[in-house]
């Protein structure tokens, strides 16, 4: 069922909070940890960027216990991995990463010829049985990305489509791109009592409730469904999961379910910065 009129929904979840982020530089940084990500777990932080102007290059940089989802609106990004070899992901292209028990990586944004690249990247908590298990990396051409009516499918799955991604644990994150006019109901699973919406221009309707410009909403913890309608062409992120029965233990770049794995995952990559600094790679 993609699209329903709200009046033939009997009963919808209700948006429970809302948040505008915090914004630094090019980033927006419109959940972490501290603040939605402890309401709306295993997705813990999530950024919107915004590069435009002059190419950005970020150092290697190291992570454990987390997964992160990179997703490109707009521009090109040149990953790095610790070996130096570099991937290029292109507008409407997918990153995942899974840092288990720990790795560095890093990238560059921008070219010559456009300069402006905007994104979300989502970090996800893993679960004991992964937060020190292997690294592993996935690539996605925008072709490569299962898709459902308006619906991208960059976990999980909706519908008949359905990520080759192997999420971590039970959730769905999708891009939906909405006509100005459209209307699209989403149903989670019924144990997908976590869900958020992330709107990346505005123009969009939650219930008949409007959803800001990069604007986060949380909805109640519930079974029930959502009802959207595009005031104006728009895109927005959604996530819906089985919630996190784990506590958030967090480093600088890690988080972890207890202090002991944090201690695991950190001995880990201080080890392999070690290595990449004797190389000359830091």
């Amino acid at each position: 069922m993609s699209a329903l009129a709200q009046q033939n929904t009997p009963a919808l979840r209700r948006i429970a909070h809302r948040t505008n982020g915090r914004t630094n530089g090019p980033a927006n940084r419109l959940m972490s940890p501290s603040d939605f990500g402890e309401l709306i777990k295993p997705f813990v932080f999530l950024d919107f960027f915004d590069f435009q102007g002059l190419p950005f290059t970020g150092q290697l940089h190291p992570h454990s216990g987390i997964a992160t989802l990179t997703y490109l609106i707009e521009g090109r990004m040149d990953l790095i991995d610790p070996d130096g070899h570099t991937t290029v992901l292109p507008k409407g292209g997918v990153e995942w990463m899974q840092a288990g028990r720990g790795m560095w990586h890093g990238g560059s944004v921008g070219d010559k010829e456009r300069n402006r690249v905007r994104g979300f990247q989502l970090w996800v908590a893993l679960p004991p049985e992964h937060e020190l298990g292997p690294t592993t990396t996935v690539f996605q051409a925008t072709e490569e990305i299962a898709t459902s009516g308006p619906v991208r499918v960059l976990l999980g799955s909706h519908g008949d489509a359905r990520s080759v991604i192997p999420a971590p644990s039970a959730m769905n994150y999708l891009a939906v791109n909405l006509k100005a006019g459209e209307r699209w109901m989403y149903v989670p699973p019924e144990d997908h009592t976590v869900l958020w919406v992330a709107s990346v221009e505005g123009g969009l309707l939650a219930n008949g409730e409007p959803i800001g410009k990069e604007e986060l909403v949380a909805f109640e913890q519930s079974r029930l469904g959502v009802a959207f309608q595009a005031e104006r062409d728009t895109e927005f992120m959604l996530g819906s999961a089985v919630p996190h029965p784990h506590d958030l233990v967090m480093g600088y770049y890690s988080v972890h379910t207890s202090q002991q794995a944090l201690r695991e995952g950190e001995s880990r990559i201080q080890a392999i910065g070690a290595r990449l600094r004797h190389e000359g790679r830091l």
